[in-house]
């Protein structure tokens, strides 16, 4: 019996290769093809003739973009996580969901590889293979761009066409991209090198310059019930669908982007490579959920949680969402956001999110406590107490040591 191998497959020129590679170099090994739909806007029809095309024995399309929401990213939003305090980790949130697909997959099949196209120069292979690592630790993995002699977009083209594949690919460059429902990156060209402004008109695909935004300004409101997103405009919505509306809506929503131009340093080496990050609708999420937060949570709470957030972040970065620490980090969150609830009202002008004031039940504001009129609650003389106390350690401190 032939062994198999199930291949993360998206349909481009890299995993293409890696088909009839693996069938050359793996004893003639079953190649099972599996697309994992995070939102992507592929053709799954035609990545899939293409598949069965080049020789891959099965094809799966997994659609995983309600779980991608509902068990990665919202739980990630609700955290706060941002990688050094700007990627919104677009591309890390979605690594463990496919990872997972592969490995159900895989165990469906009776599978003894899992394969993937990411290089050995970056972090997608880290991710893929700890979450499969986390989920079947018993699958062995095959990384063929740390193995093979395939240097080039170039070399590739001509493998296929030694092996009597002719696929429609160019050998031009162009960028590298990668989109889920959450975001879109961009990599290469004037990107490769920070000294170049990127040519927004040719990299962006989602969100336009600002110099074309409109004039006018937009209003929204988001509703959110336990730190969740649940309504857009005071329509309920899905995740899925929520998320979406926020990227696609036209006017002043695709002008809010996040993260452009961004210097990521890959966790592997600890190179800096330039990436153009597209993100709309996560940020008008992440901005709305911590301005209701700083409503919601009290003080000890919200900097206990902002500073776990870091942690959060860099887990979810290096791809170890699987892990006991990242689990605990989430159930510590859970209990922070019983009392997010309540609907923040956004203005959005030229790339900017302006607060238009927000409301809940579960706010710590009181108007009876904040005034500075006379209240029944606060004593203006226990001021004097607490600022001697306070203040004790540097007045002793300035005794002994003038």
């Amino acid at each position: 019996m032939k062994e198999k191998v199930v291949l993360a497959y998206s349909g481009g020129l890299d995993t293409s290769v890696i088909v009839p590679w693996l069938k050359e170099n793996y004893n003639d090994v079953e190649v099972i093809a599996v697309s994992v739909d995070v939102g992507q806007k592929d053709d799954f029809m035609e990545v899939e003739k293409r598949a069965l095309a080049i020789g891959a024995s099965k094809f799966y399309v997994v659609d995983k973009k309600d779980e991608l929401v509902n068990d990665f990213i919202f739980p990630m939003l609700k955290s706060g996580a941002k990688y050094e305090n700007e990627y919104l980790l677009g591309t890390s949130i979605a690594r463990p969901v496919i990872a997972k697909a592969l490995v159900e997959i895989a165990l469906k099949e009776g599978a003894n590889y899992i394969a993937h196209g990411a290089t050995g120069k970056g972090n997608d292979q880290v991710r893929f293979e700890l979450g499969v690592k986390a989920l079947a630790p018993n699958i062995k993995i095959i990384a063929p761009w740390r193995v093979w002699d395939i240097k080039s977009r170039k070399q590739e083209i001509e493998y296929l066409k030694s092996h009597n594949i002719d696929l429609p690919f160019k050998e031009g460059v162009t960028y590298s991209r990668d989109e889920n429902l959450f975001h879109i990156s961009h990599e290469g060209q004037e990107l490769e090198s920070p000294a170049n402004a990127p040519k927004y008109d040719n990299v962006l695909q989602w969100v336009l310059p600002l110099e074309k935004a409109s004039d006018t300004a937009e209003c929204i409101s988001i509703e959110f019930v336990k730190g969740v997103p649940t309504k857009l405009n005071g329509e309920a919505l899905d995740g899925v669908t929520l998320i979406n509306k926020l990227n696609d809506i036209k006017g002043i929503y695709t002008y809010v982007y996040n993260e452009v131009d961004l210097k990521e340093r890959w966790r592997v080496e600890n190179i800096i490579a330039s990436i153009v990050y597209e993100t709309p609708g996560g940020t008008i999420l992440y901005f709305a959920h911590e301005e209701l937060e700083r409503l919601c949570l009290d003080r000890d709470t919200l900097q206990a949680k902002m500073k776990l957030s870091h942690d959060m972040a860099k887990l979810i970065y290096n791809g170890q969402w699987f892990t006991k620490y990242r689990k605990s980090l989430s159930a510590f969150v859970e209990e922070t956001q019983k009392y997010v609830t309540g609907i923040v009202n956004l203005k959005l002008y030229k790339g900017n999110i302006i607060l238009n004031g927000m409301e809940s039940d579960y706010s710590l504001y009181s108007q009876d406590f904040s005034t500075f009129d006379e209240d029944t609650v606060y004593n203006q003389k226990d001021a004097e107490g607490f600022i001697n106390l306070f203040g004790l350690p540097i007045k002793i401190e300035s005794l002994l040591r003038k």
